[in-house]
């Protein structure tokens, strides 16, 4: 019979774990600083309907309110591509791939100064068929599973300069 570690194993590797400087990135849910940060971010706005999408998902995640008064402002431009491959004995396109990709800046608005120039980005197979109503949807499907995809990483992103920059101390 074989045992799991035991519990002075497990007390010595969490101690290990503290002693190398890991810790939770939002302690204190969600009154914690980093989340508190990220309140004060506001989302300028996105052209298009990717745009729309993107910063109702940025701003869900952020838990922006929008107001004038934010320490921070984050614009994006996106770029929504989409690229058709795959050919039929007929030479119709069979597959395509969309791409959402976005470079974000967050931007003090005191100072007007670009605190963090980064991109994000990921993309989704789709399958032709011949409904074209079918495609489009999934077109649509892809594009909203892509902006969360996107907008996760975003988050994450100005989450982590928040823990490390010390604004969020």
């Amino acid at each position: 019979m074989t045992r799991g570690p035991s519990s002075a194993a497990l007390t010595l590797t969490l101690l290990a774990l503290t002693g190398c400087g890991l810790h939770p990135l939002y302690d204190g849910g969600s009154g914690s600083a980093v989340a508190a940060t990220l309140g004060s971010v506001t989302v300028a706005p996105i052209g298009g309907q990717s745009g729309w999408l993107m910063r109702n998902k940025l701003a869900e995640r952020l838990g922006a309110g929008g107001n004038a008064s934010a320490a921070y402002r984050l614009d994006v431009t996106l770029d929504d591509n989409i690229t058709a491959f795959g050919l039929s004995s007929n030479q119709s396109a069979t597959r395509e791939r969309r791409t959402l990709r976005a470079r974000y800046q967050l931007v003090e608005t005191k100072t007007g100064m670009v605190v963090l120039d980064a991109t994000a980005g990921s993309d989704a197979g789709i399958d032709i068929v011949s409904s074209e109503y079918a495609t489009v949807a999934a077109e649509q499907t892809a594009l909203e599973n892509l902006a969360d995809i996107v907008a996760d990483q975003i988050s994450a992103r100005l989450a982590l300069y928040a823990s490390r920059s010390g604004k969020a101390k």
